[in-house]
């Protein structure tokens, strides 16, 4: 079993920064995708970006040039570093990560968080 635990959610103004963590933890094998979803209410949950093993990253159009993301793999911890933070940013962040664990090596697995509330407002 693996688990995910985020944090660094908050309050923050417009124009505002915030830093989410996420560790990831449990019978880790191999890691093999790590990223940031938020769900806000009312609508459906988005990809905000995601980081591969080798580094790769992918972002939402909303959040390029705004948000970082990055990992340190021997932590097997994924960041999100978020600047310009926009009131159209309030939403609940769920970090995902695709993993194996050493029961099944060979056979990854799909994790989510409970998420941390990110608000944005004045």
């Amino acid at each position: 079993q693996v688990q995910l635990v985020e944090s660094g959610g908050g309050l923050v103004q417009p124009g505002g920064s915030l830093r989410l963590s996420c560790v990831a933890s449990g019978r880790i094998f191999s890691i093999y995708v790590m990223g940031w979803y938020r769900q806000a209410p009312g609508k459906q949950r988005e990809l905000v970006a995601q980081i591969l093993s080798g580094g790769s990253t992918n972002y939402a159009d909303s959040v390029k040039g705004r948000f970082t993301i990055s990992r340190d793999n021997a932590k097997n911890t994924v960041y999100l570093q978020m600047n310009s933070l926009k009131p159209e940013d309030t939403a609940r962040y769920f970090c995902h990560a695709v993993v194996s664990d050493y029961v099944r090596p060979g056979t990854p697995d799909s994790y989510w968080g409970q998420g941390t509330q990110v608000t944005v407002s004045s």
